[in-house]
């Protein structure tokens, strides 16, 4: 299996240390803060089962799957070009972490949690508010497109470099899903670097997980194996964005 995007930890007069995420258990911390979590590797599958390819996604557009719970949006987008390499981002308390790249044949596939770490925006079955830009579509949000966008208070965030915040009311990036590509172009899940908004999301949704998920606790759980992938359109009934 190809293993392409990493992770380096970076400690205020510590050595910088290269991680490959696939091969650990657990968290690993940087100051105080949590920076990387591996969960289960969840394969991302079509709406029948099949296993989505990375070739086969198309260019600029906003796929949805749930991970690493049952009820955590994420999204998945093959960009036009290449991302950016080794970003370095800034969580809100200050931790410090490097996302490596996009992955695919071309670095131009990436994925990010779908949870707005402003106010929690993300999208649901009946509506959506957070989504990619393409680069042909205008946005009130930022002077360019071709960027994540959060509709409900006008937050952007580059999609190239590691969802890091561009303007608005969000102050830090988006976590971004680990992803690896096999040598058969498939798609697996492996883990979340950056800072997530999974426990406030479950505290602030409790009605909607009942709603959706049948339960807190069907909502909190792990995701294996498996990871159903979907477009946006497909995913919510109304897809707002300005």
């Amino acid at each position: 299996m190809e293993r392409r995007n990493f992770l380096k930890i970076m400690a205020a007069g510590a050595t910088v240390i290269a991680v490959n995420p696939s091969l650990i258990r657990g968290n690993l911390y940087a100051a105080d803060g949590r920076l990387y979590a591996a969960y289960e590797k969840a394969q991302l599958v079509d709406a029948v089962g099949n296993p989505i390819k990375a070739s086969a996604l198309d260019t600029e557009m906003t796929y949805i799957f749930n991970y690493p719970y049952a009820s955590t949006p994420c999204m998945i987008i093959n960009l036009p070009e290449p991302t950016q390499q080794e970003v370095q981002l800034k969580s809100d308390s200050g931790e410090e972490y490097v996302w490596k790249s996009g992955v695919g044949k071309n670095r131009t596939i990436v994925a990010y949690s779908a949870i707005c770490p402003h106010q929690l925006t993300h999208p649901t079955p009946n509506d959506n508010f957070i989504q990619y830009v393409p680069k042909s579509k205008p946005t009130m949000a930022y002077d360019n497109s071709g960027v994540i966008v959060c509709s409900s208070h006008l937050s952007a965030y580059d999609a190239k470099a590691g969802a890091k915040n561009l303007r608005g009311a969000a102050t830090q990036p988006l976590a971004a899903v680990v992803l690896d590509v096999a040598a058969d172009d498939t798609i697996w899940a492996v883990g979340i670097l950056g800072p997530d908004k999974f426990q406030d999301y479950f505290k602030s949704f409790k009605p909607e997980l009942k709603e959706f998920y049948g339960g807190i606790a069907q909502g909190k759980q792990l995701v294996s194996i498996s990871a159903k992938t979907v477009k946006l359109t497909e995913y919510s009934k109304d897809v707002i964005q300005y």
